[in-house]
């Protein structure tokens, strides 16, 4: 049982699939401090710099008028906090646009990269089997 483990775990493919997954973690990282710390400033800009973050409505309990979500959360008040989740939505959607530009730039500069290498010549091509058979049947004609 060891052995096929051991088997299993040498395979390339979960090798692969473990670097691609530390890759990610750390990518991650990345792509939230662009979002956070660059797109998100440029939107505020254009909002007015208002956070959707702490908008919510109280559907049973007691909250207090204009208290934080998260003093509304603790009060036990039942809350929908659409800000919250428009906020992740609007976050989810710049994240995917910034990974799809960065993959889109990384393939750019992959097939630039394949180009540059060298390029092989076409091979002469050789007769086509038509031509083949022509030639064949003249042969047999003579």
């Amino acid at each position: 049982m060891l052995k096929e483990f051991q088997a299993f775990i040498a395979k390339g493919n979960v090798m692969d699939m473990a670097v691609g997954i530390i890759i990610g973690a750390a990518f991650t990282a990345i792509v939230k401090s662009v979002v956070s710390d660059l797109i998100n400033p440029i939107i505020g800009l254009f909002t007015g710099g208002v956070d959707f973050t702490d908008k919510y409505f109280v559907l049973a309990g007691e909250v207090a008028s204009g208290v934080s979500l998260e003093v509304a959360r603790e009060s036990g008040a039942a809350i929908f906090a659409y800000g919250a989740f428009l906020m992740a939505v609007i976050n989810f959607l710049i994240i995917a646009w910034v990974v799809f530009m960065l993959v889109r730039y990384v393939n750019k500069v992959k097939d630039n990269f394949s180009k540059e290498e060298a390029p092989v010549a076409d091979a002469p091509k050789g007769p086509t089997e038509l031509e083949v058979l022509l030639e064949i049947r003249d042969s047999l004609k003579k």
